[in-house]
């Protein structure tokens, strides 16, 4: 078997319709949601999984009505402040990727404060993707760098002005909720990810379903283009 993943990424899908299919608001579909984030959190340390990318609230979601942005972005903010012991509990640090200055002044507080209050833990890191857009991050990284590098920009000076730098590339990406597409997430760190998608919607994911996941990629062989 192949070693343990360093670096997951999760596209959270499913919680609307799991709130539909219950006759409940989407809305309870995201707090649920919410829960579940936290058991695969949780779970992911004791794993010790380094690092693990959150799918919160892409781009793309502003399109949703302004009933569910404005949910979503209070739940972001009520979530980050009052979260600080379940991260000081598991040893979580907390970092952030996509374009912070687009999002409401009140929730790029929030996102700094909290990065800042858990710095100094090391255990798992927990990078939140909020107005995240994996073309999006390309584009913004493309306008960084000087004109004079251009010519002989290489791989590795171009990830120097990603958002977080030295994060290390997706080694697995989970989708949940039936869906079989990656959605503009991460795009240039997938680029040799293990797919795996689940048909189980967001909130009824747990710890289980994580081991499972996390077993199907250590049976996998990964060549990065190499052959056997």
């Amino acid at each position: 078997m192949t070693q343990m993943p360093e670096h997951i990424g999760i596209i959270m899908d499913g919680n609307g319709r799991w709130a539909k299919q219950r006759g409940l608001p989407r809305t309870q579909g995201h707090r649920e949601g919410l829960e579940s984030a936290k058991k695969v959190v949780r779970r992911a340390s004791e794993l010790g999984i380094r690092y693990v990318t959150l799918y919160t609230f892409s781009t793309e979601n502003w399109k949703r009505t302004a009933e569910e942005v404005g949910f979503l972005m209070s739940l972001i903010k009520k979530h980050l402040r009052n979260e600080l012991a379940f991260y000081a509990e598991n040893g979580i640090r907390v970092r952030h990727v996509g374009d912070l200055s687009a999002l409401p002044p009140d929730i790029a507080k929030e996102i700094t404060d909290i990065a800042s209050d858990t710095t100094h833990f090391t255990r798992t890191t927990v990078i939140l993707a909020i107005n995240y857009g994996g073309r999006d991050e390309i584009i913004r990284a493309i306008r960084k760098i000087p004109a004079a590098e251009l010519a002989g920009l290489t791989e590795d000076r171009f990830s120097a002005h990603l958002d977080i730098p030295e994060l290390p590339p997706l080694d697995l990406l989970i989708r949940t909720g039936g869906e079989q597409r990656i959605s503009n997430f991460l795009l240039w760190q997938s680029a040799y990810a293990e797919l795996y998608f689940s048909n189980t919607l967001w909130p009824d994911w747990n710890e289980d379903c994580l081991d499972e996941a996390v077993d199907s990629f250590r049976r996998r062989d990964r060549r990065f283009g190499g052959a056997k």
